[in-house]
């Protein structure tokens, strides 16, 4: 009989596979940050004992500030196209590329606003989680192409009613 594995997992929100999971609708999960103070990345993530996925979202327009992680990463674009660059060298990824991210290897990739939302897999090793670091070591938010920044939120007056 196996040994029973740890259910904590190294990303917040993350599910563990194993103890009897062995199947994830990945659309379904709950949406975790997938890069909290550098990106709009968000989605699904299923950790194993030494590798997670995740099925990551990325609104067009938007995306990653360059940064990096502990782990190395692969990026399987599923809808849209990643743009950016990795170890500086450009890099343009439509639906069915694959994008390889060495360990600490600084990146910056954005949903093509050109093109649909983003949507890829995520595959990383477990010696970190989902999550890097902004190269510039600030943790300040997202990369917004022009015209993709989010809506400033209105305050609304109060209604002023006639007197009767």
């Amino acid at each position: 009989m196996a040994a029973k594995k740890s259910a904590k997992t190294k990303t917040a929100g993350a599910v563990k596979g194993g103890n009897g999971k062995y199947q994830f609708n990945m659309a379904a999960l709950k949406k975790v940050p997938a890069g909290t103070g550098y990106s709009t990345s968000h989605g699904g993530v299923v950790e194993g004992e030494r590798i997670l996925v995740g099925y990551i979202h990325k609104p067009r327009g938007t995306g990653a500030r360059m940064h990096s992680h502990l782990n190395e990463q692969l990026n399987y674009v599923v809808r849209g196209t990643l743009i950016g660059s990795v170890n500086g060298k450009k890099v343009r990824a439509p639906a069915g590329s694959l994008v390889y991210i060495p360990a600490n290897a600084p990146h910056t990739l954005v949903a093509d606003p050109k093109d649909k939302d983003v949507i890829f897999l995520a595959i990383k090793d477990l010696s970190q989680g989902i999550i890097g670091k902004a190269v510039d070591g600030t943790m300040t938010g997202p990369l917004y192409m022009m015209g993709f920044e989010p809506k400033a939120k209105m305050k609304q007056k109060p209604v002023r009613r006639a007197a009767r």
